[in-house]
């Protein structure tokens, strides 16, 4: 079990855990997606959960690979779906459904049926000769037909989040349109002109954060540390952070020594 500390008395309601390192956050996050997917198991035969990209996410699909969480789960009952995607073919190198696959599915990975897996249907698209507008309305059409709804919302059981340097998560940006009333469930972006990659992206609205059974924020390195911050303990500004809409009481923030080395309320032990 991943050594953990608590931070405690931050001014948002999430779970915030500080691990030694990013081994300890993908250790950390594995045994609670195992706790929340075998929950909801217990209620349904299946559960939702919503992968993420980047570094976090690597380290993640290594740990979920090991022979303890491979047997931990009847893994045909998960249906594993996407926050966002860059709007790529899935062997692009930038695809975060391209790495998944490679990192967590392929060869002696986890065990789940094809049908199980719901890529952002980017390679259908291309295809088709389709753009990103009809991939985000195609993708929204699966999630409402196959998951749960709560007044037209799907309800992922775990939504899994790594942050950018600006604060974002999915791919809504500072001050991205997303945060506007009435946008549609899944969404295509325009390329950023700020972070890399340079590519259009399809997400989720950020809406289906705060109807989502658990969500899970995996932050790592020095390098996030005053964002990281600046989204816990500073004044509330969606539009400025984006990931302050992932800071309510259903959200887990695991971060390790690096991004919490600028959060200075007490810590005590968590298991």
């Amino acid at each position: 079990m991943a050594h953990l500390e608590r931070i405690e008395g931050l001014p948002v309601p999430a779970e915030v855990l500080i691990a030694p390192d990013p081994a300890g956050i993908a250790e950390a996050s594995a045994e609670r997606i195992h706790t929340w997917t075998q929950e909801a198991l217990e209620q349904r035969p299946s559960t939702h959960v919503a992968l993420t990209g980047g570094s976090s996410a690597t380290h993640l699909h290594a740990e979920l690979r090991k022979p303890r969480w491979r047997t931990a789960l009847p893994w045909d009952c998960v249906h594993f779906w996407w926050g966002d995607d860059r709007f790529v073919p899935g062997d692009h190198p930038d695809s975060n459904f391209g790495a998944a696959f490679r990192e967590l599915f392929y060869d002696d990975g986890l065990t789940v049926p094809g049908a199980n897996i719901h890529p952002i249907p980017a390679d259908t698209a291309f295809a088709d000769d389709r753009d990103a507008a009809w991939t985000a309305k195609a993708y929204a059409t699966e999630l409402q037909t196959l998951v749960p709804l709560r007044d037209g919302l799907p309800i992922l059981d775990v939504i899994l989040l790594g942050m950018g340097p600006d604060g974002h998560v999915l791919s809504i940006f500072p001050h991205s349109p997303a945060l506007g009333a009435g946008t549609p469930i899944v969404m295509d972006v325009p390329a950023p002109e700020h972070v890399d990659p340079k590519l259009p992206r399809v997400t989720l609205n950020p809406e289906l954060l705060g109807v989502a059974g658990h969500v899970l924020v995996m932050v790592g390195g020095t390098a996030k540390a005053l964002v990281v911050k600046q989204v816990l303990t500073g004044e509330r500004d969606p539009a400025e952070l984006p990931a302050q809409l992932a800071t309510g009481p259903n959200a887990t923030w695991i971060l390790d020594r690096g991004s919490a080395a600028e959060l200075k309320e007490p810590r005590v032990p968590a298991s």
